[in-house]
């Protein structure tokens, strides 16, 4: 089975910020939610969210289809990050050092 470089496997983090004090917003933005759930993103925090992906070109081909789904009001930031760089996150719940996000299993078919 061949082995995975952490340098080529992408993390694609998603965070926004949407208006919804409109009904027409709030449609909005649960829409633009509901698209990133679709894509198989997992909500981190609230307002970020994340996908793990096999290589650059899938980020950015994502990313691209991501991009056409944004509404038109608010702010949309799209990072991509290595799973080498994603393993060094130091994340912290009430002051208390969180476990690193378990590494995926991921099969590689040749």
């Amino acid at each position: 089975m061949q082995q995975l470089s952490a340098y080529r496997i992408m993390w694609l983090i998603c965070m926004f910020d949407l208006p919804v004090m409109t009904d027409d917003e709030r449609r909005k933005a649960t829409r633009f939610r509901n698209d990133l759930l679709d894509e198989g993103f997992e909500m981190a925090q609230f307002s970020v969210y994340m996908r793990h992906l096999p290589s650059r070109e899938k980020a950015d081909s994502l990313t691209k289809r991501l991009i056409a789904k944004v509404p038109p009001d608010g702010k949309v930031s799209v990072i991509t990050i290595t799973d080498k760089q994603f393993g060094e996150i130091n994340s912290y719940h009430n002051l208390k050092p969180q476990a690193p996000a378990k590494k995926l299993d991921q099969l590689v078919l040749l």
